[in-house]
């Protein structure tokens, strides 16, 4: 669809470790997966869901 296969998959996948660092990638990956899950549930008309506390990266 968007012509993305391995290759980029891989070259994105290092960069971003080299930008943000091992230690915020999982945080940067679960904000990441919050923020289009809350997206969908709002194109839906769904409620979005509300994080607990005031998280950062």
């Amino acid at each position: 669809m968007f012509g993305f296969g391995m290759p980029e998959m891989i070259i994105v996948l290092v960069i971003a470790l080299v930008v943000v660092g091992p230690a915020k990638l999982p945080q940067l990956g679960q904000a990441l997966g919050s923020g289009i899950r809350n997206f969908k549930k709002a194109s839906t008309g769904e409620q979005p869901v509300q994080l607990e506390g005031n998280e950062k990266l």
